[in-house]
């Protein structure tokens, strides 16, 4: 799949971010060398998308570590444990992020060592980490591009699907998880269509996933969140299919708030419900749902729409950023690895990244 928009981008000293916040009116794009652009810009969504903040994180912690001036080790290695931690701390249920994290740190210990006992500097440690963080992007493209192409095996010709929230390129840098899917599906011919979820408060299905196979040329009808239940009545929905930021260890998943009532309609009128996902977005330290953490965002967020707020200014709003859906509800688990089907515990084992 060819798209004309990278949502991230290394340039060699800084990262280049399209800031999805504008879509899709404008394409406006951030370059920055100082990782608490990259932390603002993960934390207000200009990127978002769990494979897509990991992947922008692991260049917050390169940009970070070369934007620091000491050449002292032990002083170098304070300083970026702050970098780190500034980063991790922008977005609690994303597992991608925290793996990113991980990946980065374990390349800094390494560096860290070898430059111990051959005499290589900080400058050693900093290469290692943009090398590193280039890798992770490659891992997470390749990653989409794979369980794209398994996805699409279980999407049959003459299908309508429905989608909620935004899971393609935007939102993974690769090629997508859901909207991978079906995008590869319509590449192999068969003649699908899309109903898309608004995904209220801030329409990532309206503004981006609309826009995203508008793009890709896939037939695609947007509807507001509470309509699905409606087209599921009346025989409209083949499957759906939606990615995630965090799947337990028993397949329980988080994904943005919405899913989870879809997943039960789903359920209650016989549809296929796959979830698709990276490896890195299995977290095999979380026995279920119940320990995800789940990100609590603003009230302006629900308050106002367009600038105009839409409820009495008292009104007291919760505004989780997320759901999870029990494994029950899922028919199938969809990554590069394979597509597991419950009891996912034995499966999750064999397919997350440890």
């Amino acid at each position: 799949m060819n798209t004309t928009y990278q949502p991230i981008e290394w340039l060699g000293d800084r990262v280049k971010i399209l800031d999805q916040t504008k879509l899709p009116g404008e394409e406006v794009y951030l370059e920055t060398r100082d990782y608490r652009d990259v932390a603002i810009a993960i934390k207000e969504l200009k990127v978002r998308g769990a494979p897509a903040i990991g992947v922008a994180g692991a260049y917050g912690i390169a940009v970070g570590a070369l934007g620091i001036k000491v050449e002292i080790r032990e002083e170098f290695l304070k300083e970026l444990e702050t970098v780190i931690e500034t980063i991790v701390g922008t977005r609690p249920t994303a597992r991608n992020l925290f793996y990113a994290a991980e990946r980065m740190e374990k390349v800094v210990r390494q560096a860290h060592h070898k430059a111990a006992e051959v005499g290589r500097n900080v400058a050693a440690i900093k290469r290692a980490l943009v090398d590193e963080a280039i890798r992770i992007h490659r891992d997470e493209e390749e990653a989409t591009r794979k369980l794209s192409e398994l996805g699409a095996e279980l999407i049959k010709d003459g299908s309508t699907i429905l989608t909620h929230c935004n899971t393609g390129p935007l939102a993974t840098t690769g090629y997508g998880t859901a909207l991978g899917v079906i995008i590869r599906a319509k590449e192999q011919g068969k003649k699908i269509k899309v109903y898309a979820d608004e995904t209220r408060p801030l329409l990532q299905g309206a503004r981006l996933t609309a826009w995203e196979l508008m793009k890709a040329g896939v037939p695609c009808t947007l509807i507001t969140d509470s309509m699905a239940g409606y087209f599921m009545s009346r025989g409209e929905i083949d499957c759906a299919i939606v990615g995630a930021d965090r799947i337990a260890a028993n397949g329980d998943t988080a994904n943005k708030i919405g899913t989870y009532t879809v997943a039960v309609l789903a359920k209650e009128h016989g549809i296929p419900f796959y979830v698709a996902a990276p490896t890195t977005t299995i977290d095999l330290s979380i026995a279920s749902g119940k320990e995800i953490p789940i990100e609590q965002r603003s009230r302006e967020e629900v308050a106002y729409f367009a600038g105009i707020c839409v409820t009495p200014e008292d009104c007291e709003i919760s505004n989780p950023a997320f759901d999870v859906t029990p494994a029950k509800y899922i028919t199938a688990i969809i990554t590069e690895r394979g597509i597991m089907r419950a009891p996912y515990g034995e499966g999750m084992g064999k397919s997350s990244h440890r």
